[in-house]
């Protein structure tokens, strides 16, 4: 049935499979579905005038789409990567951001724990053992809490 269906359909089997692509890549976003469909494209163009040759069969179309399909997905990873800087690197790691700031300490550091206010957040911090109200620079930053020292 489906390969009646690609045969009644000539080279414009691969224009509706592109299209079915990228028509799937505005449902699910991610960028790839782009260039799988951009390929079959491209092969249904290249079939158009190679479509009743000896040499054009549904094998060597098929080659042609998968390697145009991996060529043309590693190209389009280049072309995205590079336009992947942000201006706010930090953006994302709110916790790295804090390296540098100074705070005051809200609860004391007493045996190497206590805590800090910045912004509208407490931290939990680790560092030596100062009293409240003490200024404070954080050095480190984790998942698990900030190292600070005496600003």
């Amino acid at each position: 049935m489906i390969a009646a269906l690609i045969t009644e359909l000539g080279p414009w089997s691969w224009w509706i499979l592109g299209l079915v692509f990228l028509g799937l890549e505005i449902v699910i976003p991610g960028v790839f579905l782009l260039w799988i469909g951009l390929a079959a494209i491209v092969v249904g163009a290249l079939s158009i005038p190679l479509w009743g040759t000896a040499f054009w069969g549904w094998q060597v179309q098929l080659l042609i789409f998968a390697v145009l399909a991996v060529a043309m997905a590693v190209l389009g990873r280049r072309l995205t990567a590079s336009s992947a800087e942000s201006d706010q690197p930090m953006l994302n790691r709110r916790v790295e951001g804090l390296v540098g700031r100074t705070a005051t300490l809200e609860e004391p550091i007493v045996d190497g724990k206590g805590r800090i206010r910045l912004d509208d957040t407490t931290w939990i911090v680790q560092g030596p053992d100062l009293p409240a109200g003490a200024k404070v620079r954080i050095t480190t930053a984790k998942a698990g809490g900030l190292t600070v020292e005496r600003a």
